[in-house]
């Protein structure tokens, strides 16, 4: 085995360095086997990695049931939901970056022979995958698992209730009482939002595209099999240790396609459309909107899946969990049975492994329906262009009433002063056009989850529409569409957008236009300058020095 740590502890001049080792309580004979890191993101902050670090511990034991060392570390996650809606959420993507580098420092620095990394909330999860592919050593992704949906007034709520409940109580037709009597329901347990959320999409595609063990994003956050599948993780470290196979054998282009083909089947976030650039970008990948546009079109929606359906994680993972959709897709030849997986074997002979043949089919198809009878024919993640967006942007097909829409502009600098308008009422016919929310903008590309979740908590999203360089939560539902590239920060035409400007779009055809001419819109780029930066030191304005387009990921680029 090739083992880098051993430049750390052989020999009589790495003396220090196993006495360090030694006042952890290691032996040699601890030190003469391979040392795992094992990252996870534990802390308090957000209930989507609270039980992280007893997760690392079933981690740990796998990995020395087959003869390694594990030394745990842990790193930073934002909650999205606690950081939504204020100045907070600035924070979030950025970090995603903040993660994957502190994985990497961490790595690096002790010079571990691999990794098992745990990861719960929406930026960990690409984080940590991000790490992984930067640094190119035998690694295994583990999703903490989803929190189980809540029960109100009999009816099955998650996060996704209370959001759109502030709505619903700003329109007044929702109590205070009944509010806070949801909001005390919703979310009572350990875990990740409970539905196709962004948490669940990016731990999904961590089966998708190979990166986890097949079947172990879709168990509960708290249950024994979430405990087992950690476990299990650790062992089959092992295994990619002695046979050398490292990110770069499994992250390949077809790979990618996989998660993308996955994503828009089971109707899953916007965000993973940014994380995914970002990872591909670390693993060396060259793939661009292009790729997502052309297998949007080709792969059927049939995931009925929060929040375009009813279903929340815990039903997919009772009827057989990822695999399912997986196995649907490989039938109909839509995804590449041959890519590399953690397992050490190709996604077909591992989806071979699992057992798909335990629920009704009739069980199966109420969640998942079968791809000749989907819920669309085409994909859930549609990407937009045109005179308003010419490097793009991101719209989630599946919710939508319609999709053309022609409204008139009404433009916010920030999210709350959009949100304070949407709480007051929006006209039909609007759109609401939010803008200096981008990477460099924000800077930090926040979230419009409590303006998104007003307009549908009021009824009205299907006759008003909202546009951003910012981002959305993958609760949103309804016509919202994030990711505008160029951003308003560095003049896109975002920037120029005036009050009671006509916006078509055209979501089957994949436009986006601001129908002004060519001429008006050269003059107001000559009166056009950029807002002050909001912060002028610190991590926020180290990203936005550093921080590239949506369109590329908002990856973080050295200059």
């Amino acid at each position: 085995m090739n083992l880098q740590s051993r430049k750390t502890i052989e020999g009589p001049y790495r003396a220090p360095n196993r006495a360090h080792y030694h006042a952890m309580g290691l032996t040699d004979e601890d030190l003469s086997r391979p040392l795992i890191g094992v990252s996870s993101v534990h802390n308090e902050a957000t209930p989507c990695n609270i039980h992280l670090g007893e997760l690392a511990n079933h981690a740990k034991e796998g990995l020395r049931n087959v003869g390694c060392t594990p030394r745990e570390f842990t790193t930073i996650s934002v909650s999205d939901v606690i950081s939504m809606g204020h100045e907070g959420m600035k924070s979030s993507l950025v970090s995603r970056e903040v993660i994957a580098d502190s994985i990497e420092l961490m790595m690096r620095a002790h010079q571990y022979d691999g990794i098992v990394g745990i990861a719960g909330c929406d930026k960990s999860n690409p984080g940590t995958l991000m790490a992984m592919a930067r640094l190119n050593l035998p690694s295994i992704f583990v999703f903490g698992g989803a929190m189980m949906p809540g029960n109100w007034n009999g009816k099955k709520v998650t996060i996704q209730d209370v959001f759109e409940g502030v709505g619903t109580y700003e329109a007044g037709k929702l109590s205070l009482e009944q509010l806070i009597s949801l909001d005390h329901v919703a979310c009572h347990s350990p875990g990740s939002c409970a539905g196709m959320y962004t948490a669940c999409t990016m731990g999904s595609i961590g089966e998708a595209i190979g990166m986890s063990l097949l079947g172990s994003a879709s168990p509960p956050a708290e249950s024994e099999r979430k405990k087992q599948v950690c476990f299990e993780s650790g062992k089959a470290l092992m295994n990619l240790i002695e046979s050398n196979i490292c990110p770069k054998d499994i992250l390949t282009f077809e790979a990618f396609e996989n998660a993308i083909t996955f994503v828009n089947a089971a109707g899953g976030s916007t965000n993973s459309v940014l994380h995914l650039l970002a990872i591909a970008r670390e693993i060396g990948v060259k793939l661009d909107y292009t790729d997502f546009e052309r297998i949007q079109k080709r792969t059927p929606h049939i995931g009925n899946l929060l929040p375009g359906g009813p279903y929340a994680m815990f039903d997919l993972n009772n009827i057989g969990g990822v695999p399912v959709i997986l196995n649907n897709l490989l039938r109909n030849d839509l995804i590449d049975g041959d890519v590399m997986t953690v397992t050490g074997k190709s996604m077909k002979k591992s989806l071979e492994l699992v057992k798909l043949d335990i629920v009704p089919q009739n069980e199966i198809t109420k969640i998942i329906r079968p791809i000749d009878d989907p819920i669309d024919k085409e994909g859930a993640l549609r990407i937009l262009k045109g005179s308003l967006a010419p490097e793009g942007a991101v719209v989630k097909m599946a919710s939508i009433k319609s999709t053309r829409f022609l409204g008139k502009a009404r433009t916010f600098d920030s999210e709350e002063e959009a949100y304070d308008a949407a709480k007051k009422g929006v006209d039909e016919g609007t759109i609401l056009v939010i803008r200096y929310e981008g990477p460099k903008g924000g800077p930090g590309m926040r979230e419009m989850l409590s303006v998104t979740a007003v307009l549908v908590g009021q009824g009205i999203d299907d006759k008003v529409a909202l546009i951003t360089d910012g981002r959305f939560s993958g609760i949103t539902r309804g016509l919202m569409i994030g990711h505008v590239a160029p951003e308003a920060m560095i003049g896109g035409p975002i920037a120029l957008v005036k009050d009671n400007d006509q916006i078509a779009i055209d979501v089957a055809e994949g436009k986006l236009d601001l129908l002004v001419s060519e001429t008006e819109l050269t003059e107001r780029k000559k009166e056009w300058k950029p807002i002050k930066p909001h912060y002028t030191k610190g991590v926020l304005a180290k990203y936005a020095s550093l921080v590239g387009s949506a369109a590329e990921g908002a990856v973080t680029n050295p200059k």
